[in-house]
């Protein structure tokens, strides 16, 4: 009889999974390696603390938090020793790369288990790709039927994408993560593309993330915050923020709005959108990581879609 550990994405497909009974053990993987400063080296020393270092300083993550809610299942994680394990990870950037992560610490300490994965997206009878909390206990099954089992191949490169992105240039990332048209992981190439457009565009130094929080104050006639923090959790499709992210994000921006209740950008807030004003130099941070590249050591060209390294 084999034995099963299923990893997910989040406490919500774990209470998902536990409604629907399938047999095995589940971890759930709380982190947001999306954000922040990351290392390749998953799971070790070095890694925990880098890692509670940036959620500490941007969210005010306490010690204690981070060792109840993501250490303590980690070191369950590290107990654990099953024939077969099951991601579970939805398409967007938050889980792609927390996915990439998972799977560098189990080539390097689960070697040779079978590793199966069940990525949800693009389902069938949705408009938009939705996660594992839409879809019907049919539908869930289903996909857990036909999981695709991951060969070494798959693994290595998945690994390989995982150190790309926790290296110090983001540049390699461009062009490999596209030539290699037969991966299973059928949503990495568009969070890749994502996660390169976060990188401040040469036009007006704010990345793509942050120029969609401009654009969607100004179409809109939002009364409050909350609105506009709805709107962006609600029209976000690929990234797969929550709403702390978002505040955070919208806090970095607020001298760009002359008001929130109602929302409304300022003057310089205008000139920045229409790309009249370049906010670089005000907004740029020699501490702000993505991945393993300094954000404000790029910038994103639009008009060919490359980035550019600046010489210090």
């Amino acid at each position: 009889m084999s034995s099963y550990l299923h990893i997910t994405n989040g406490d919500c497909t774990t209470e998902i999974l536990e409604n629907l009974q399938i047999e095995g053990k589940i971890i759930t993987w709380r982190e947001m390696l999306c954000e922040g400063k990351t290392t390749t080296d998953v799971g070790s020393e070095d890694f925990w603390k880098t890692r509670f270092d940036f959620l500490n300083n941007t969210y005010k993550v306490t010690k204690k938090t981070f060792i109840d809610f993501t250490l303590k299942e980690y070191r369950n994680l590290c107990k654990q020793n099953q024939d077969e394990i099951v991601l579970w990870f939805d398409y967007d950037l938050f889980c792609q790369i927390n996915m990439l992560a998972v799977i560098s610490w189990l080539k390097r300490y689960r070697k040779g288990r079978k590793i199966t994965l069940i990525q949800c997206g693009n389902e069938e009878g949705f408009e938009k790709p939705v996660g594992y909390a839409h879809l019907s206990k049919e539908s869930l099954l289903d996909l857990y039927k036909n999981r695709v089992t991951l060969t070494q191949d798959d693994i290595e490169y998945a690994d390989y994408i995982w150190q790309l992105y926790c290296s110090d240039s983001p540049l390699r990332l461009e062009t490999v993560h596209k030539f290699n048209p037969s991966s299973p992981f059928i949503y990495l190439t568009e969070a890749i593309n994502a996660h390169l457009q976060r990188f401040p565009s040469i036009e007006n130094g704010l990345n793509k993330i942050e120029n969609i929080i401009l654009s969607t104050a100004q179409e809109n006639n939002f009364k409050t915050k909350d609105n506009l923090l709805h709107s962006l959790l609600k029209n976000q499709e690929i990234y797969g923020f929550g709403d702390v992210q978002y505040l955070n994000k919208i806090e970095g921006l607020k001298k760009l709005f002359s008001s929130f209740s109602p929302v409304k950008l300022s003057k310089e807030g205008m000139q920045v959108l229409e790309n009249q004003l370049n906010y670089y130099r005000e907004i740029r941070s020699d501490f702000s990581y993505l991945g393993g590249a300094k954000k404000y050591s790029y910038l994103y060209v639009n008009a060919n879609d490359k980035l550019l390294k600046l010489t210090s």
